[in-house]
């Protein structure tokens, strides 16, 4: 029963990682792999308060996910262009740099693609390089604080799930 509880405890933490790194499953891996442990328990009883969290955490992150970037983008003066542009160099610099640099190159391409792309999306529609480039740094700015607020409010998640199960299994 250890292997089984320390191997989702594995799960759980590339579900921290996830959260905090765009393209990646993040609360929603903690989650599944929560419900996992309630299925092998054959017990929901015993994870309904991490079940919650991590469920009022799910639900969290998709709020910070999205006002994160929008306000950023808002701070920085920055239109509806700028984001669709900084969308679209999302997707772009993950699959653009996938085959180029097969180690790193997605994890840069998610870092560069998002602010190149705003950048980009920005000048096309306002015509100004200087506000462009502050629109593609706010957008990025707000999209990477809200990743962390992401990141943070996963740990949250596994630690209550540690918090009350660990007793019982180890006792």
């Amino acid at each position: 029963m250890q292997i089984i509880y320390w191997s989702l405890v594995v799960v759980m933490i590339f579900g921290i990682v996830g959260a905090v790194v765009p393209a990646l499953p993040g609360s929603s891996l903690i989650l599944i792999a929560i419900v996992i442990w309630g299925v092998v328990q054959k017990s929901f009883a015993a994870i309904s308060t991490p079940l919650i969290v991590t469920g009022v955490v799910l639900l969290l992150s998709i709020g910070v996910d999205f006002l994160a970037g929008y306000i950023g983008a808002k701070k920085a003066g920055a239109s509806n262009w700028g984001q669709i542009g900084a969308f679209v160099g999302l997707i772009v610099g993950f699959l653009g740099l996938l085959p180029a640099l097969p180690v790193g190159g997605p994890l840069l391409g998610m870092l560069l693609g998002p602010l190149l792309g705003a950048i980009i999306g920005e000048y096309l529609y306002c015509k100004n390089f200087q506000t462009a480039i502050k629109a593609g740094i706010g957008i990025v700015v707000g999209t990477v604080v809200g990743n962390l607020i992401q990141g943070l409010l996963a740990i949250a998640a596994v630690a209550v799930f540690i918090y009350t199960t660990y007793p019982q299994v180890f006792n």
